[in-house]
């Protein structure tokens, strides 16, 4: 072969190991993304059920109940409410009537989270969780 065809052979090797990296790097990113959904898109089916996302609202007062270490509790955006299941420890500035943030997935129609995050003093809000609320009022 001669000079110009070896360096075609390796222009045309670069661009397809580019191609190849820039695909795994989105189908990794893609597969990795975790979606926050308000309770009124998980009643109407939005959310995805073969895989984890994030839920949040505010926890509605008088709904938490704990049997040791299994809590339950509903989330609402002031639109509709969801019931949560969480077995762990939550956060310490988890409580009644405040904002928070749950990870986890759909399993028979009910969200088991596997993490719970709580808004970190009196004034924050999670901006999802804002938007929602927000939405929810129109």
């Amino acid at each position: 072969m001669t000079k110009r065809q070896n360096r075609m052979v390796l222009v045309a090797l670069l661009i397809a190991g580019a191609i190849l990296a820039v695909t795994l790097l989105l189908q990794a990113l893609g597969n990795n993304s975790n979606y926050f959904y308000s309770p009124t898109s998980v009643k109407q089916g939005k959310a995805p059920t073969d895989r984890s996302f994030r839920l949040g609202g505010l926890v509605v007062v008088g709904s938490f109940k704990r049997e040791d270490l299994k809590s339950t509790f509903d989330v609402t955006d002031n639109n509709n409410k969801f019931t949560i299941e969480y077995t762990g420890i939550l956060p310490d500035l988890f409580r009644e009537g405040q904002g928070i943030i749950t990870t986890g997935s759909l399993v028979n129609g009910r969200f088991i989270a596997t993490e719970v995050l709580a808004k970190h003093d009196e004034n924050y809000m999670p901006p999802e969780v804002a938007d929602a609320l927000k939405q929810a009022q129109e």
